[in-house]
């Protein structure tokens, strides 16, 4: 008999019984159904309003195995290769189920872990995010670097990269990412004739969009070739690239200084070993009088590690910080937090418009790589939506200043700059 199949061996829990342990503790609200490879069909759940009814059935008698072994990366390498088949919803059904039996508001992802596998866990990611700058680049190239086709296919047409700001939930993700960029440089106190650092500028969106509406010299810096090329094509376009360059630098080697600086996205790269060094630089190429906007991916609660089939699969070297992260490195460079946002429901809408369009998508993704692929980037996407609908996972705006009396003593000026800049066109 396939050891896949045993129920106990010597008194001891095979991997097959730990899968059915582990699915029965997981799904208590909503329907899981899971048909195995001889096609014998088992329940889980109770149906529940508002949880997703599933059904899944795996290909062969290994899937429950991995998935019992290797948590983190079971289920989504099974899925990636063809061998955990979706028969009911789809594959964010699925991982939405999970998450909303396990949410973190009400205590999830704090049960009774396996204190040495955690322990192994926690090492692993530690060293993981030791993001030394030589492997900086290679780390950015893995996600940043694939075909532009690919990101042209399901983000907005500016290309950001990154959590939108949703003014009203209904709003179209076009609409959310032009708000976003005008919550971010409301923020920024822009005047014109500044000298501003975008850092991790992405395709050059940000970097545009402030030189546009603010009459401000922008340099933004990158570390992926990919996005370097086509930035620099949409300002010679433009015809502002004597005012808003683009270089394939790393932070650590920039010279100022600047007014202000603006980072989107970027910081979830830097590793928490280098986050002190990070606003050190930053405060160090700030002017006296200099502002600073961080928008980052962040997690709710106390540090943690970065699940490992993300780390494998699509952001390798990738940490997102808890808030407790960010501050304490931060105010040992003696910047000064003026404003903190925490942004808990924008970046779910804005997975959710990605996912939808990934799926629409489907043939010409899998004809600019493979289904392979496809399966992957889908899992990424339902996992990272569920993760911020109702996981740890949430997104930051941090305001900073090197001297108190820089910005005005009340928050209203970025309501009366973001309004502004809402009247204006919507790229």
């Amino acid at each position: 008999m396939p050891a896949s199949e045993l129920v106990v061996t010597q008194g001891k829990f095979s991997p097959m019984s730990l899968f059915d342990k582990y699915v029965s503790k997981a799904f208590r609200h909503g329907t899981l159904t899971i048909i195995d490879h001889k096609g014998v069909a088992r329940n889980f759940g109770v149906p529940t309003t508002g949880f997703p009814d599933v059904a899944v059935r795996f290909a062969d008698g290994r899937v429950a195995r991995d998935i019992a072994l290797a948590p983190d990366v079971g289920a989504g390498e099974a899925y990636m290769d063809g061998r955990l088949i979706m028969e009911k919803g789809d594959v964010l059904d699925l991982v939405s189920l999970l998450r909303m039996n396990n949410p973190w508001d009400k205590g999830g992802n704090s049960g009774n872990p396996n204190i040495w596998r955690d322990s192994l866990r926690k090492a692993k990611g530690r060293v993981d995010r030791i993001n030394w700058a030589r492997r900086s680049k290679r780390n950015v190239a893995h996600h940043y670097d694939l075909s532009d086709r690919l990101y042209d296919l399901f983000l907005d047409a500016d290309r950001q990269y990154s959590c939108a700001y949703f003014t009203d939930p209904g709003n179209t993700l076009e609409q959310a990412q032009a708000d976003k960029k005008a919550h971010i440089a409301a923020k920024l106190a822009l005047a014109p004739g500044q000298r501003v650092l975008d850092i991790g500028c992405g395709w050059g969106g940000m970097a545009l969009y402030l030189n546009r509406v603010a009459d401000v010299d922008v340099l933004g810096i990158t570390l992926s070739e990919e996005q370097l090329k086509v930035a620099r094509q949409r300002a010679e376009a433009s015809g502002v690239a004597d005012r808003v360059r683009f270089e394939l630098i790393d932070y650590r080697d920039v010279t100022g200084p600047f007014d202000r600086i603006v980072s989107v996205g970027m910081f979830e790269h830097v590793g928490p070993r280098h986050y002190e060094a990070f606003f050190r630089k930053c405060r160090d190429l700030l002017t006296d009088d200099g502002v600073m906007l961080l928008h980052t991916i962040g997690r709710l609660g106390e540090p943690g590690v970065t699940d490992a089939w993300t780390a494998k699969y699509i952001f390798p070297g990738g940490y997102s910080p808890a808030l407790s992260e960010i501050v304490s490195a931060s105010e040992r460079t003696r910047l000064l937090a003026t404003d903190i946002e925490t942004l808990r429901l924008h970046y779910g809408l804005t997975l959710q418009h990605w996912y939808n369009r990934v799926v629409e998508k489907r043939a010409e993704i899998e004809a600019l790589y493979d289904e392979r692929f496809y399966r992957m980037w889908q899992f990424y996407l339902a996992g990272a939506t569920a993760a911020f609908e109702n996981g740890s996972l949430c997104n930051y705006q941090l305001q900073y200043s090197r001297r108190r009396r820089t910005l005005p003593i009340t928050r209203d000026y970025i309501r009366d700059e973001e309004e502004r800049l809402r009247t204006l066109s919507v790229t």
